[in-house]
């Protein structure tokens, strides 16, 4: 190679190296998990130190929520771009806290170092609630793919803390508040599981009883925290089956879950941005977040009442009550003969309301309106306290 070739060659490789090191400098500086060394580390290397990325939403957009993102990457590998930054920034939009770990994994690290990091990030982000301006009871994780399964593990896999520790943040409960479960691998022993995870998590001479025991829908009990889960079923990599399971664990075990599966998309699609169908999977996320509590400080209320239109009972429609605050949730319930009932788990906040009142017609014999009625409430702003309600409007 000629003296300029190679001068060529060295200033391209630098501008590479230094755009490299560009890149990952990108988001904000990472917080070290245990600043006295993590347990079990086999060096001081980057890849020896778990640490966490603290994204913060504007204060005047803060909801109080945080969320523990875990990227994916098989055990073997961190998407830290499209299943990391990108997803806490996206919270950070909508008002919640993104706190992207870095956690360690093969091939240097194996079960359950990965489990213990992320545990204790959530640990720390409890520990460091106030500093971060969120609610100790509202901070959940999220993860996509083999991250996906590391979130589940979590979920399944927690204690409330030792109170007699001497480091404050091992004090605090690694119970996640919620889990966001995005094309997650979930069983290991299953013949739909994600062999490469499994490997990359224990090693060439895993057991069988070590694959069922991480395979987490084995594991889900009634204290498994609420879940949201999206996958596409066209998903070659990840079959929608690791999702089904675990969706059909938590309505077994009670536990409150949301999914979503969507026709089609490969593995790996993070937020989606330029799908019209599967990028509204964090349009549901949201919409979920809010309407299970966890983007306000709230009490909810079961609420009971009547529905009469020009002194008649409503035959069918639905009720909503919407507080003032747009991250608060919403009650709601169907109206059959002017009688309503909404249960608590999609009960009323205790504040302020505004009533909405729908009128579906009737059910027989025949069409009694012309299309859905949106009906009004003169007084339409009323305070729940005693969890009855009767509203009485004129057409």
């Amino acid at each position: 190679m000629s003296p300029r070739l190679l001068r060529s060659w060295f200033c391209g490789a630098l501008s590479w190296f230094t755009l490299q090191m560009a890149a990952f400098a990108v988001g904000p500086e990472p917080t070290l998990l245990w600043p006295n060394g993590a347990p079990g580390a086999q060096g001081t290397d980057e890849s020896d130190t778990p640490v966490v990325r603290v994204y913060l939403p504007e204060k005047q957009k803060a909801t109080g929520a945080g969320v523990v993102i875990c990227p994916g990457g098989g055990y073997g590998i961190l998407a830290t771009d499209h299943e990391g930054s990108q997803v806490a920034k996206w919270l950070n939009r909508n008002g919640i806290a993104g706190f992207v770990v870095r956690y360690r994994h093969a091939p240097k690290y194996r079960h359950p170092t990965p489990m213990q990091d992320t545990q204790r990030a959530i640990r720390h982000v409890r520990a460091n609630a106030k500093k971060y301006g969120v609610a100790a009871n509202r901070v959940g994780v999220l993860g996509f793919s083999a991250g996906g399964h590391l979130a589940s593990t979590v979920a399944t896999h927690f204690d409330a803390g030792d109170a007699q520790a001497a480091d404050l943040v091992d004090r605090h409960s690694c119970r996640p508040s919620f889990a966001v479960l995005c094309y997650p691998v979930i069983s290991m022993s299953a013949p739909y599981s994600h062999k490469g995870s499994g490997k990359n998590l224990f090693g060439n001479d895993v057991t069988q009883e070590q694959l069922v025991s991480l395979s987490n829908d084995l594991n889900v009990t009634k204290d498994t925290p609420p879940t949201f889960i999206f996958h596409t079923a066209e998903d070659p990599g990840v079959p929608v089956d690791n999702a089904v399971a675990f969706f059909t664990a938590c309505r077994q075990h009670g536990v409150p879950v949301e999914m979503h599966v969507y026709q089609d998309g490969p593995h790996g699609v993070g937020l989606a941005p330029g799908d019209a169908a599967v990028g509204g999977w964090k349009d549901r996320l949201h919409d979920w977040l809010r309407q299970s509590a966890f983007l306000a400080d709230v009490q909810r209320a079961p609420v009971t009442g009547t529905v009469n239109v020009d002194g008649k009972p409503l035959r069918w429609g639905m009720v909503t009550l919407v507080p003032e605050n747009p991250n608060a949730p919403r009650g709601w319930a169907m109206i059959s003969h002017g009688k309503f009932s909404i249960p608590a788990n999609r009960g009323a906040v205790v504040a302020k309301n505004r009533v909405e009142i729908r009128n579906f017609g009737s059910v027989e014999p025949g069409p009694t309106i012309d299309d859905l009625e949106v009906l009004a409430d003169e007084n339409s702003a009323l305070l729940f306290e005693a969890n009855e309600l009767t509203v009485d409007l004129k057409k």
